[in-house]
């Protein structure tokens, strides 16, 4: 038996580059298989228009199996797509009808300047990580694995935390555009860890200084960002890095 093919409307966001003036144009994605990854369609759809003497989408993508954080597009107002806990790459369209109309947009915040269609330079967060988002303190060769005792809770918190693929569905997901959630997670994964310890309150200040220069959006709790992080960052973290922030400022104003 043959399998059955879907047909689907796509809206999708075009702009020629960051000066442009964009619009949204309608194609029609033929013959889909529900197997597909929206990912895979998209190259589909680029093959027709390619047929057509039409420009292809630029879309950002890379390893499509959800690590690399590279693959943001936002799918009828939500980031990444309607599943939770994964993201465009691993987004299937046996969960679209056929005949849906699908809006596909790029991500939208001032920190995230569209670079041409889907595409947006988020080097913003670059630049967050070098301003304190590492261990530079000299700790020689590497320690025997169980040679440092971490608490079986503190370990976890802290890999959860370091599951950021940094792809910044919170930033688009959230009104503010706040990346709070990003940054907490990068604060948080080294200040669970004692070898993170030394740098603990300098990072603190350095990354959330570079956020707010990065031009990004205060957060407000609404939680819009855990609900579409692709790997179910807990905004608890955000709670962590406002308490990592306070206790720096009070530690070095005491000094």
């Amino acid at each position: 038996m043959s399998e059955k093919k879907m047909n689907l409307t796509l809206r999708v966001w075009r702009q020629a580059g960051p000066s442009a003036r964009g619009r949204f144009e309608t194609y029609p994605a033929k013959n889909v298989s529900p197997d597909m990854s929206f990912l895979e369609m998209l190259d589909a759809v680029n093959n027709d228009l390619l047929l057509q003497g039409i420009e292809p989408i630029a879309f950002d993508n890379d390893c499509r199996e959800g690590i690399c954080g590279t693959c943001g597009i936002v799918i009828n107002g939500k980031a990444h797509g309607r599943d939770r806990g994964g993201t465009v790459c691993q987004l299937h369209m046996r969960g679209f009808r056929d005949g849906e109309m699908l809006t596909v947009e790029p991500w939208r915040a001032k920190a995230f300047p569209i670079v041409k269609d889907l595409v947006v330079d988020r080097s913003a967060f670059d630049r967050v990580i070098l301003a304190g988002g590492y261990i530079s303190t000299h700790t020689g060769a590497a320690p025997e694995a169980n040679a440092i005792l971490i608490p079986k809770a503190k370990a976890e918190l802290a890999m959860d935390a370091a599951a950021c693929i940094g792809c910044g569905a919170c930033v688009a997901s959230c009104p503010n555009a706040s990346a709070s959630l990003f940054v907490s997670a990068k604060i948080s994964h080294l200040a669970l860890l004692p070898q993170g310890h030394p740098e603990r309150g300098k990072r603190a200040l350095a990354m959330v200084a570079a956020m707010d220069r990065e031009g990004f959006g205060h957060c407000t709790n609404i939680s819009e960002c855990e609900a579409v992080c692709p790997k179910e960052i807990s905004v608890s973290n955000i709670a962590r890095m406002n308490r990592e922030y306070l206790w720096a400022l009070a530690s070095y104003s005491a000094d």
